[in-house]
């Protein structure tokens, strides 16, 4: 298990993909992919069709440096898939704090969020329930100590 990635965050990744999946009247399940090397990647979630992949990010509060590559990361990760594909799936980076999604939005006029907005990721901020925001709070304070 990564660092960073506890059963609390794991458990608001997939109540973030239900809300994404409201929100797109779509149902979104996590999935492994082959692309036509044969190499295997895994992503938060997709439609059965795969119109739409998503990659989660649970973090509460403003990210830093090395939490910010992580994002970037998955971002590569969908576009990466994505062009295996055709036709080319919508992307999108799901968050469920505006602070965390901040730097990544085409209003904070960073490199990453531009690059973001040219590779056509969209940004996805849902609103987990507070009891859920709280337990991944805490769980970020047990993992930066």
């Amino acid at each position: 298990m990564p660092a960073g990635h506890s059963a609390e965050q794991r458990h608001a990744e997939r109540v973030m993909l239900d809300l994404l999946g409201r929100d797109l009247a779509l149902t979104l399940e996590p999935a492994k992919i082959a692309v036509p090397s044969g190499a295997r990647v895994e992503i938060d979630g997709c439609d059965s069709g795969r119109t739409v992949l998503v990659e989660c990010w649970a973090h509460q509060g403003p990210p830093k440096s090395a939490q910010r590559h992580k994002v970037l990361a998955d971002a590569l990760k969908l576009t990466w898939i994505a062009s295996t594909m055709y036709p080319r799936p919508r992307l999108v980076l799901c968050m469920s704090d505006p602070a965390a999604a901040r730097p990544f939005q085409p209003t904070s006029r960073t490199w990453a969020a531009q690059a973001l907005l040219d590779l056509a990721i969209t940004v996805h901020v849902v609103e987990i329930p507070d009891d859920i925001r709280q337990k991944v709070r805490a769980a970020q304070e047990r993992q930066y100590r």
